[in-house]
């Protein structure tokens, strides 16, 4: 064999592999705007999803201390004295339906979130990926918090007609608004509900963003990859 010939092997596949290099990183550094934005939607609708399986199951609110509903402050200081009055399998009933009543809202909120995601243009894909620790949740919330609080309401307000309390709470805690012992926005059981319904969706799409920015490999995706890393 020439070895001229047998000499040309290796350096044949030295300049394969260079090349596929060279064209793996233009496919990464030379990526459009339109392409950037693609990236991050994947992976925000897949953060959104994740959120909401978290929390639109049983115990998915109750049973988790950092989104739990308790009471409304006014009436968590009644419950202590209606406690000593044996009504405490009655409190105890109604922080369940709160509770439940999110756990049932929840799931009404990807076609929202994942909306608000394909709506997404390269304005705010920048705004995301250059903003700070909580960018991503303060864009759903903009976005989506107005008609999720529109569309949580209803549910709420049927889960917490089974519990009477509910009713008593709301005739209370609307006289002690008017007195300013009690905020207006929490003077409504059902309305304090969803606010806080929404409260704890947006911390957990905050927890799942926290993931993207601490592990970006972990979310398969080379570009977050590349612009999370750096950050």
């Amino acid at each position: 064999m020439d070895r001229r010939e047998f000499n040309s092997i290796p350096l044949l596949a030295a300049f394969i592999l260079l090349a596929q290099q060279r064209a793996q990183a233009f496919s990464i550094d030379d990526l459009t705007n339109k392409e950037a934005a693609q990236g991050l939607k994947t992976v925000l609708e897949k953060g959104a999803i994740a959120a909401i399986s978290t929390l639109g199951k049983t115990d998915g609110f109750l049973g988790n201390e950092k989104v739990r509903i308790p009471l409304p402050g006014y009436l968590e200081d009644v419950s202590k004295l209606l406690r000593t009055f044996g009504q405490g399998s009655r409190i105890d009933e109604l922080v369940t339906t709160m509770n439940r009543a999110a756990e049932a809202a929840v799931p009404m909120a990807k076609d929202l979130l994942v909306g608000a995601v394909k709506s997404m243009n390269v304005t705010d894909a920048k705004r995301i990926l250059a903003g700070g620790e909580n960018s991503v949740t303060s864009f759903f919330a903009e976005k989506t918090r107005l008609p999720l609080n529109l569309k949580f309401l209803p549910v709420v307000t049927k889960a917490t007609e089974k519990v009477g309390l509910a009713e008593k709470y709301n005739q209370v805690a609307g006289k002690a608004a008017e007195f300013g012992l009690v905020k207006k926005e929490d003077a409504n059981i059902q309305q304090y509900i969803t606010g806080k319904s929404l409260d704890g969706l947006f911390l957990m799409i905050g927890e799942e963003e926290k993931k993207i920015r601490q592990d970006p490999v972990g979310t398969g995706s080379a570009l977050l990859k590349k612009i999370f890393g750096a950050m």
